[in-house]
């Protein structure tokens, strides 16, 4: 093999590994990545049994109910549809009803929502910018304060 040749498969073989680092990189990023979404976007168009998703809203008044252990159930709405949250684990201290949320989670096979995370407001002032931004557009809030960023 003359010293062209050589130097052809060197490059070649770098290309090689540097598109299966690429392939590989975005395999492991399109796993991790979960799509927000509103109450209102799932009844237009629902979302697969097992897909990872954020779910935000407003906690619904009076939908608060804890079940057996540390299991909790709650409905998130944003006025035009609710989402009934299913969650086992410690909420946060600030969780209450008619404040802003985000959960993460998936739809079983039986429709419900399981919430491997909820996250609530830290002051009185704030609300997930996402949450916030689709809850002034529909109308639903006129909250005072300002998106996180």
């Amino acid at each position: 093999m003359n010293r062209k040749k050589k130097r052809l498969a060197v490059i070649a073989g770098g290309v090689g590994f540097i598109a299966v680092a690429v392939l590989l990189v975005l395999f492991a990023l399109s796993r991790s990545v979960s799509y927000f979404y509103m109450p209102s976007d799932l009844a237009e168009k629902p979302v697969g049994e097992g897909t990872r998703i954020r779910l935000g809203g407003l906690v619904e008044e009076g939908s608060i109910k804890r079940v057996e252990n540390s299991n909790v159930l709650f409905t998130v709405t944003d006025g035009g549809g609710a989402v009934e949250v299913r969650y086992a684990g410690i909420l946060p201290d600030l969780f209450r009803e008619g404040q802003g949320v985000v959960t993460e989670g998936r739809f079983d096979g039986d429709g419900a929502f399981h919430a491997d995370t909820v996250l609530a407001k830290h002051d009185e002032n704030y609300m997930p910018r996402e949450v916030a931004e689709r809850l002034k557009e529909d109308g639903v809030w006129e909250g005072e304060g300002e998106a996180a960023p």
